[in-house]
């Protein structure tokens, strides 16, 4: 039996190696520079398939890979090139949409000098962007565009000033009169609140709804979730009182006294991705009173029995990518509908753990919000 094992262990790994070695023969030569590279920058590059090719300059290197994992394969090892540049092509296609990565030099994490840099993984990482099939719903287009402005809000509970960023629609200058619902939008573990912007796009997906009169306009805030003071896999030891406090009692009472909002429950939502997604889901069962639209990014789920008590949630919205739990969503959805709940699932096909998810999954909530 041991036999056995050795010899279809070694089978299956050389299976995995002919298959990579057809998937790298079979590569489209069509490579072009990442949308996120440094001003003149020609690498990383990406191609019509998916795949991403690296270049990093390290002539004193021993090894240099790139961080990205791919189902598992541990990210791509670069070849020395004779010029003393490294070089490597993934060894399959990646998701389509954003991805973090770094590079490892002889043993050390560096960004690849190429890239631009998005705050993730508690740091700032690499960025690059593989081509998706529907990104024309958060392209840039010639459409009037909202505002993305930083503040800062007094904090008593934590003694100091925090930062928020708000988006406020096309018109909201112009129109001192018309207030606004709000949507206040969290981050996921390893991020702050630049990533909804940067990262996620969510004032370009914004615009382009407005533009396409397919929402009404509404406001949306971001802000530090006050996630990752704790250890990645640490989750038992998350106490969700500082930040609820923060939330509700510092920046709602501040946003609506400095932006024209509609300040009642009815007209006030709160979402987020994948730890923000149980900040979300903490604080909407703690504070029944403050919102009224729900939604899980990547996030967890409802049960019924979770909203015995607010029999007035307006929304639950429930959302991951096809290679995550999709049927736990889903089933979830229909419990809640089943007992009278207005719950809608949303699965983004072809996609994980990550922001071509969350980008789609905003893209369907915002046009169920405020209605």
């Amino acid at each position: 039996m041991k036999l056995f094992s050795v010899t279809l262990a070694i089978a299956l790994a050389c299976c995995a190696t002919a298959m990579s070695q057809t998937d790298q023969q079979n590569i489209i030569e069509d490579f072009k520079p990442s949308t996120l590279n440094q001003p003149g920058k020609e690498y990383p590059q990406v191609n019509s398939q998916g795949y991403a090719r690296f270049k990093i300059e390290a002539p004193a290197a021993d090894s240099v890979r790139v961080s990205l994992g791919l189902g598992g394969r541990g990210g791509t090892k670069l070849t020395k090139t004779e010029d003393g540049f490294w070089m490597g092509t993934t060894e399959g296609p990646m998701d389509e949409g954003f991805h973090y990565y770094h590079v490892n030099v002889d043993g050390g994490t560096f960004n690849d000098p190429g890239a631009l840099n998005f705050y993730g993984s508690v740091r700032w990482e690499s960025g690059i962007e593989i081509p998706a099939h529907d990104q024309d719903f958060y392209a840039l287009k010639n459409v009037p565009h909202g505002k993305v402005e930083q503040v800062l809000f007094p904090s008593e509970s934590t003694n100091t000033s925090r930062r928020a960023f708000v988006y406020t629609p096309p018109g909201y200058t112009e129109n001192q009169s018309k207030k606004y619902p709000v949507l206040y939008l969290q981050h996921g573990w390893g991020e702050d609140e630049t990533a909804w912007s940067n990262q996620g796009h969510a004032n370009l997906i914004m615009d382009n709804l407005i533009a396409e009169g397919k929402i009404e306009p509404f406001i949306i805030v971001m802000t530090y979730g006050m996630t990752n003071e704790i250890k990645f896999g640490g989750l038992r030891n998350f106490d969700i009182t500082p930040f609820q406090t923060v939330l509700v009692d510092e920046l709602i009472p501040y946003i609506d006294a400095n932006f024209r909002t509609m300040a009642d429950k009815s007209h006030r939502a709160m979402a987020g991705l994948s730890m923000g997604g149980m900040e979300t889901k903490m604080i909407t069962l703690n504070k029944p009173e403050v919102f009224s639209y729900y939604g899980l990014l990547s996030g967890g789920t409802y049960s019924p029995e979770d909203i015995k008590e607010n029999a007035d949630v307006k929304l639950i919205f429930l959302s991951c990518g096809s290679k995550e739990r999709p049927e736990a969503v889903k089933s979830a959805a229909t419990a809640l509908k089943e007992a009278g709940i207005n719950a809608v699932s949303y699965i983004s096909e072809g996609t994980a753990h990550e922001f071509q998810t969350w980008r789609r999954s905003l893209h369907e909530l915002a046009p169920l919000l405020f209605n």
